[in-house]
């Protein structure tokens, strides 16, 4: 019997298992139910694993509460584009817009405290991926997504857009300072 040709019983289906088969049938199903009870483990006392929620916005509504934000907490700025870095207050609220190309504000955080970060796209999907910790997160249009974190480390932490969005993707990063 060969691949290319029809089996040589017309009912395959009707012929006995082998015990090699059943074997891998197994452990096949005992592999599954151990990675269906990990999910739960992982879930609740895995470290990689955000609470996030998510809220219907509109870009213009989320631009006005950054822009707020921005101008209220602003404490110098940098690069050659004038990027405001962005003080949030410990234990508060800080905002991220997602547009093309580039994340904007540039956040300054405290080693030990708790943030929630608001994070929302002007134009298209975008991703969001916190090097060198690995956190990502799909920031969509339409959509704030809030996310808790509390940095055990001080450093600059890097932003990159992990989801293609256009010819001057390669340029769309940001930064994070714990300080």
């Amino acid at each position: 019997m060969s691949a290319i040709l029809p089996p040589s019983e017309r009912l395959w289906w009707k012929q006995p298992i082998d015990k090699v088969e059943w074997a891998w049938i197994g452990i096949a199903f005992v592999w599954g139910m151990i990675m269906f009870v990990m999910m739960v483990y992982w879930h609740i006392y895995g470290k990689q694993n955000l609470s996030n929620e998510a809220y219907k916005t509109t870009p213009e509504m989320f631009a006005a509460k950054a822009e707020k934000f921005i101008a209220e907490n602003t404490v110098r700025t940098e690069t050659d584009l004038q990027i405001p870095v962005v003080k949030v207050p410990a234990g508060g609220d800080g905002y991220l817009i997602a547009r093309l190309w580039n994340w904007y504000p540039i956040l300054e955080l405290e080693k030990g405290q708790t943030y929630k970060i608001h994070l929302s796209s002007m134009d298209y999907q975008h991703g969001f991926s916190l090097q060198p910790v690995n956190i990502n997160i799909q920031v969509l249009p339409g959509y704030e997504h809030v996310v808790k974190m509390t940095p055990t480390k001080s450093g600059t932490y890097a932003i990159v857009c992990n989801e293609y969005c256009g010819i001057g993707h390669h340029t769309m990063l940001g930064r994070i300072y714990v300080k």
